[in-house]
């Protein structure tokens, strides 16, 4: 029931996101437009944070889960039947905007159940989770349309995994009633005036009555958004700039399809594997630990691959250093739900997790266009040599406000 519906959604997700631009395509879309539609994906998660966290606030997890997967339904009923590109990109938009209330609905639901002691490792299951449909979601696609010869046989598979979700969210053992509110974890040594804002310990069921207001959350941690929150920004920027600049990078190469597939499915395989080893290491020995390694790794594989270009040798470095950004990007595994947990008031998780969610998005958005604009000024090479600059940063900020937001993990019994 936890990660069940998790796994379902990202599936089904991860069987249609592929076929956007295609469907685009057919539509009349040129490759800039069809790009720009299928980023209507992320546009809509990027703007559904703040209004799912209102939701989860007022209604509760489960039925903002459920209605989500009733809503994605008419989405993708609106993609099998769109008559222009602009309703094709607008019911794109309409499941990002709903895929956000998913994500944020069960991010808040695991803040307020998993102690502190086994956050991590629960959160970055959550997250191998997703990345495992996200994952899958591809082959199963291709093997459909293999089988039938339409886009339209994936669609139909993420709307019967939606149908599934809804009736495991809406028949099932609810698990807001099932699992008990985690006691809030005491400040370590790290304490500042904003951590007083986290409360104190909490006891019966989480609360569905918004107390404060979205907004009015925003600005009462205004501060630790400002900082820790940037950093964060920073990680999801790398992230997202590693699935643009691998194959921009193979093609400037020269090398085929294939080869290029090649290299970014096992930098994608080594950055699954990694994703569990990633929540021991946070739980184990502190956040830092998995978020200064990721950070380094990322931006020197930045710094190195930026250098190669005009080699002999380029598409063995090119090779290599992908699955250097796999090692990276899988170390940092869950570490943004980790934080965003850590730090959320317990009395009102959803509201602060919407503004959380919302930065983090938004830098995953904006790495992509920042990539662009800098090969457009001057080349590729020095466009990832950017990303290699903003993840030292990234790092930099991770070390400096860490320890003074974030609490420490107490040792306790493997829940395992």
């Amino acid at each position: 029931m936890i990660y069940g519906p998790t796994l379902l959604f990202a599936l089904g997700e991860g069987a249609v996101i592929p076929l956007i631009p295609v469907i685009a395509n057919r539509l009349g879309a040129d490759v800039a437009v069809a790009a720009l539609v299928a980023a209507a994906l992320v546009v809509g998660q990027l703007c559904g944070n703040i209004p799912a966290g209102w939701a989860v606030a007022r209604f509760g997890e489960r039925v903002t889960m459920g209605v989500a997967g009733i809503v994605v339904l008419a989405g993708l009923l609106g993609i099998v039947v769109a008559p222009s590109l602009a309703f094709f990109a607008a019911a794109v938009f309409l499941i990002g905007f709903c895929a956000a209330a998913f994500a944020l609905a069960r991010h808040s639901f695991m803040t307020t159940r998993v102690p502190l002691a086994f956050r991590a490792r629960a959160l970055s299951l959550l997250g191998g989770t997703f990345r495992l449909g996200m994952f899958v979601g591809p082959f199963v696609s291709a093997a459909l349309l293999g089988l039938f010869g339409t886009e339209t046989a994936s669609i139909v598979f993420f709307a019967v995994c939606q149908v599934a979700t809804i009736l495991l969210v809406f028949l099932g053992p609810d698990p807001e009633k099932a699992v008990p509110v985690s006691a809030p974890p005491r400040r370590g040594d790290g304490d500042s005036r904003e951590a007083e804002d986290t409360g104190e310990a909490v006891t019966g069921a989480i609360p569905t009555v918004e107390r404060v207001g979205v907004f009015r959350t925003m600005w009462r941690f205004r501060g630790v958004l400002a900082r820790l929150g940037l950093a964060a920004a920073s990680l999801s920027a790398v992230r997202s700039a590693r699935q643009v600049v691998l194959p921009l990078w193979g093609v400037s190469l020269g090398l085929d399809a294939g080869t290029i597939a090649v290299v970014v499915g096992v930098s994608g395989a080594i950055d699954f594997a990694l994703f569990y080893a990633s929540g021991q290491v946070m739980d184990r020995f502190g956040r830092l630990w998995a978020a200064l390694p990721a950070m380094v790794l990322m931006g020197a594989g930045f710094f190195a691959l930026s250098v190669t270009h005009d080699l002999g040798s380029a598409a063995m470095w090119y090779g290599m250093f992908a699955a250097v950004l796999g090692v990276g990007n899988g170390l940092s595994s869950g570490i943004l739900l980790t934080l965003g947990a850590d730090i959320a008031p317990p009395d009102e998780p959803a509201a602060f997790l919407g503004s959380w969610r919302t930065l983090t998005d938004a830098g995953g958005a904006v790495a992509p266009l920042i990539v662009s604009a800098v090969t457009a000024v001057a080349s590729l090479s020095i466009g990832v040599a950017a990303m290699g600059v903003i993840a030292l940063l990234g790092a930099a900020g991770f070390i400096r406000w860490v320890p003074r937001y974030v609490p420490r993990p107490r040792p306790s019994p493997d829940p395992a």
